[in-house]
C-alpha cells in the first residue's frame, strides 16, 4: 500500500525530476524540480551576470553549451519590476531598460514599473495556479499558497541556473499542519490571524518546514485573506504555506478567468474550463500524511494584535497595546501582504470623514495598478487621499527601506507591511510596529497606536502536538570528497542573538545596487547588527550565532558579505533555509549546532554584541568541533553541499551540466 503523501510532497512529487517510477519527493529529500516558474524582480539585473556566467568557460574563449547563453524555457521565467520603482536615476532606469530588453531578446514575460508588486503579478496575471510548483526570487513567494499554489523562495543563483537548465535542487521541508476552526469575529482579518500565529507559537515551530492550511475555519476566509496569511508565514519562519483548493478558490479563479477573457488576453492564462479541469484533478492530503507538527488556532478567539517594535514575533493585544498610547509619526498601508482592494476598503472605511492627526504621516501604496483602478473607481483612493494620505506608486518601496517616507532616527512607525526588522524601514534608530489595515488607519487618524472599535481583551485558543525535533548529530564518520577540506580551525566570533535577519547582516540599502565592489560588501557585513562588528572581526574568524541565522529578505549578498570579510563559515543553532541555500550556492560552509551555540551563550554572555571567543577546531570527517576542551558533534556534510563548495557554487555545477548536455 503507498504510503500517505502531504499536500506539499504531492506537489513536490508532480514538479520532481528524476525519481523512479512509484517514488514520491519525500520530507528531507533533497530533489531535482522543474517548476512552472521563476519570478524575478529588480535583482534580474543581478541574476543576468550571473546567468551569463554559467555560460562562460573561464579556462577558455570558447563559451560553454551552444553559442550565445540561451533561456531553455522562455515561458518558465517572468519579470516583474517592483522594489525601487521611485528611483528615477538615470543608472536605475538604465538598469531597467537593460531587463526590459533582455526580455524582449529572449521573449520572457515583462511586467514594468508601475504594474504593480510581483507577487500580486504573478497571482493577477495566472502564473500561480492550484496544484502548481511556482519558486521566486524573493522571500515572500510564499504568497502563492493563497491559491493553492507550492510558492517558495529560492536565491539568485538558482534562478539563473532554472533559466539556463530549467532545473535546480530543493530539499523537500518538514511539513506542519495547522488546523483553522471557528470564524472571524466583525474587524478580524486574515493580518490579525498571521500576527496571532506568529506570537503565539513563536519558539520556531514551524521553522524552515511548508505548513498546510485546513479546517473547517478556512472557509469563511476570504481570498485577500488567504493571501495575507500565506505571504507572512514567511516571518513565521516557514519556507511556505499552503491553503485548500475551495470553493472559495474556485469562484476567485473563474472571476481571474473571466477578466482575461474581458480583457481579450491573447492567449488567456486560463479558462473557466481549466479551472474545472484543475478542480476535478485537484490534490489533497492522505489520510494518515506524517506531519512534522500539527497546530489549531481556533480563528473565534483572534481579536487585532500588533507586533512589535523590532520583532515580528513580539505580538501584543490591542486593547492591552492602546493602554499605552504609543505616539506615532508615521503610518503605512502598502506592501504584498496588505494592499489589495479589500485592505484599501478597510482602510477607507475607517478614514472616511476624518483626517490623519497632525504630526503624522500617512503613505499608500495598492498592491497593483489594477488594484488601484478598482480603488479609484468606488471612490476608496478619493476616500484615502481626502484623508491627507500621501499616495505612492504601487510598488514595494517604503517596506524594503527605499524611495519615500522611510522611518526618521527616533521616529515611531505602524505598517501593514510584513516586516518590522531594526533599520528595514529607515533609520535603525526608529522603531516599527505592524498591525492590519484597518488599525494602521485608526493609528493615523488619532495620533496613536489605537484601534477602529472596542475589543475585549481575549487570549487565542490553539493547541500544538510537536514531533521530535531534537539534532541526530553526528553518524559515524563523513565521506570527504577531493578537494574539500578534512579539518578548518578559527578564533570563534560570538553573536548572542537568535533570528539574526538579513537586514541586519547587509543593509537593503545596498541590495539592489549592482554597482556595488566588493570591497564595500565586505565593509557593509554586520553593520545593521552592529556598528562595532567591523573593528572587532579578523580574517579567518567564525562566526557562532543562534536559532534561525539568516531570517528575513533572500539577499544573497548576505551570505557573499561574510565571506568578502573573511568569515572562514557561519555556525548556528539553526539557519534559516533560504539563506542556507544562499550560502551553499556560493561556496559558503554552514554547520548546525545547537550545543555549542548553548555553550558560548553561557560562556560569554552579556559581554556585547560581537564577542571574541575561543579558538574552534573543526573535524569535517569526524564531524565534530573541538572548543574549551569539550567536543560538539554536528549533522555531517552530505557529498551534495560538498561538492558545492568544491566547486565554488551551483552556478559551476550549472556549467557542468550544460557542457555535459
Amino acid at each position: 500500500m503507498p504510503t500517505p503523501l502531504t499536500l506539499i510532497e504531492k506537489i513536490a512529487t508532480r514538479y520532481a525530476v528524476g525519481l523512479k517510477p512509484g517514488q514520491s519527493a519525500r520530507q528531507g529529500a533533497i530533489i531535482t524540480i522543474r517548476p512552472r516558474h521563476i519570478m524575478t524582480h529588480d535583482n534580474t539585473s543581478a541574476v543576468m551576470g550571473k546567468f551569463k556566467e554559467i555560460f562562460r568557460d573561464p579556462t577558455s574563449r570558447d563559451r560553454v553549451g551552444a553559442g550565445t547563453p540561451h533561456i531553455h524555457n522562455p515561458r518558465q521565467p517572468v519579470f516583474a519590476i517592483d522594489h525601487d520603482i521611485q528611483n528615477t536615476s538615470p543608472e536605475n532606469l538604465g538598469k531597467y531598460a537593460k531587463i526590459a530588453q533582455f526580455a524582449r531578446q529572449h521573449h520572457i514575460d515583462f511586467y514594468p514599473a508601475g504594474t504593480g508588486i510581483s507577487h500580486q503579478v504573478m497571482v493577477e496575471y495566472g502564473y500561480a495556479t492550484p496544484g502548481s510548483m511556482v519558486v521566486g526570487s524573493d522571500s515572500h513567494s510564499n504568497l502563492y499558497g493563497g491559491v493553492n499554489c507550492l510558492g517558495t523562495p529560492v536565491v539568485r543563483t538558482d534562478a539563473a541556473c532554472i533559466w539556463a537548465t530549467g532545473v535546480t535542487w530543493w530539499k523537500v521541508p518538514p511539513v506542519a499542519r495547522v488546523t483553522l476552526t471557528g470564524k472571524l469575529r466583525p474587524g478580524v482579518v486574515g493580518k490579525d490571524v498571521i500576527i496571532a500565529l506568529c506570537g503565539v507559537f513563536n519558539n520556531d515551530e514551524v521553522l524552515n518546514m511548508a505548513v498546510e492550511f485546513g479546517g473547517e475555519g478556512v472557509a469563511g476566509l476570504s481570498m485577500d485573506q488567504r493571501l495575507s496569511i500565506a505571504n507572512m508565514t514567511t516571518e513565521w519562519g516557514a519556507l511556505a504555506g499552503v491553503f485548500p483548493f475551495d470553493e472559495v478558490l474556485r469562484q476567485y479563479l473563474y472571476g481571474r478567468a473571466d477578466l482575461f477573457a474581458r480583457r481579450g488576453d491573447d492567449p488567456p492564462k486560463y479558462t473557466r474550463a481549466d479551472v474545472d479541469a484543475w478542480y476535478a484533478d485537484r490534490l489533497e492530503p492522505d489520510a494518515g500524511a506524517h506531519y512534522a507538527v500539527q497546530l489549531s488556532l481556533d480563528l473565534g478567539s483572534v481579536i487585532p494584535h500588533v507586533s512589535g517594535p523590532d520583532h515580528v514575533k513580539v505580538m501584543h493585544a490591542l486593547p492591552e497595546i492602546e493602554k499605552q498610547h504609543v505616539a506615532i509619526n508615521k503610518a503605512y498601508l502598502l506592501s504584498c501582504v496588505n494592499a489589495r482592494l479589500e485592505d484599501l476598503h478597510e482602510a477607507a472605511d475607517v478614514l472616511r470623514g476624518r483626517r490623519v492627526a497632525g504630526g503624522v504621516q500617512m503613505y499608500v501604496a495598492a498592491a497593483s495598478a489594477e488594484v488601484q483602478e478598482q480603488a479609484s473607481k468606488d471612490g476608496t483612493w478619493q476616500t484615502l487621499i481626502d484623508s491627507g494620505a500621501t499616495m505612492l506608486p504601487p510598488g514595494c518601496g517604503t517596506c524594503i527601506g527605499l524611495g519615500v517616507g522611510t522611518l526618521e532616527p527616533g521616529e515611531v512607525g505602524i505598517s501593514a507591511t510584513n516586516r518590522n526588522f531594526k533599520g528595514r524601514m529607515g533609520s535603525r534608530d526608529a522603531k516599527a510596529y505592524l498591525a492590519s489595515p484597518a488599525v494602521v488607519a485608526a493609528s493615523a487618524a488619532a495620533g496613536y497606536i489605537c484601534s477602529p472599535v472596542s475589543f475585549d481583551d481575549v487570549k487565542p485558543v490553539f493547541t500544538i502536538k510537536l514531533a521530535d525535533q531534537s539534532n541526530a548529530g553526528s553518524e559515524g564518520e563523513a565521506d570527504i570528497i577531493a578537494g574539500f577540506p578534512e579539518r578548518l580551525s578559527g578564533r570563534a566570533l560570538w553573536l548572542p542573538v537568535d533570528n539574526l535577519n538579513t537586514d541586519g547582516i547587509y543593509s537593503g540599502k545596498l541590495t539592489y545596487r549592482d554597482n556595488v565592489t566588493p570591497q564595500e560588501m565586505a565593509a557593509a557585513a554586520m553593520a545593521n547588527y552592529d556598528p562595532q562588528f567591523q573593528q572587532i572581526a579578523r580574517q579567518g574568524d567564525i562566526i557562532v550565532a543562534g536559532r534561525n541565522f539568516g531570517t528575513g529578505s533572500s539577499r544573497e549578498q548576505a551570505a557573499t558579505c561574510l565571506a568578502l570579510r573573511g568569515i572562514q563559515l557561519v555556525i548556528a543553532a539553526s539557519f534559516s533555509e533560504t539563506y542556507a541555500r544562499n550560502a551553499y550556492n556560493n561556496g559558503f560552509v554552514l554547520i548546525e549546532c545547537p550545543a555549542l551555540s548553548d555553550h558560548l551563550r553561557t560562556a560569554l554572555a552579556n559581554k556585547g554584541a560581537t564577542i571574541p571567543g575561543p579558538q574552534l577546531d573543526i573535524d569535517f570527517r569526524r564531524s565534530v568541533i573541538s572548543c574549551d576542551g569539550k567536543s560538539f558533534p554536528f549533522p555531517a556534510l552530505s557529498t551534495t553541499a560538498q561538492e558545492l563548495i568544491v566547486a565554488g557554487g551551483a552556478e559551476n555545477v550549472a556549467k557542468a551540466r550544460l557542457s555535459r548536455s
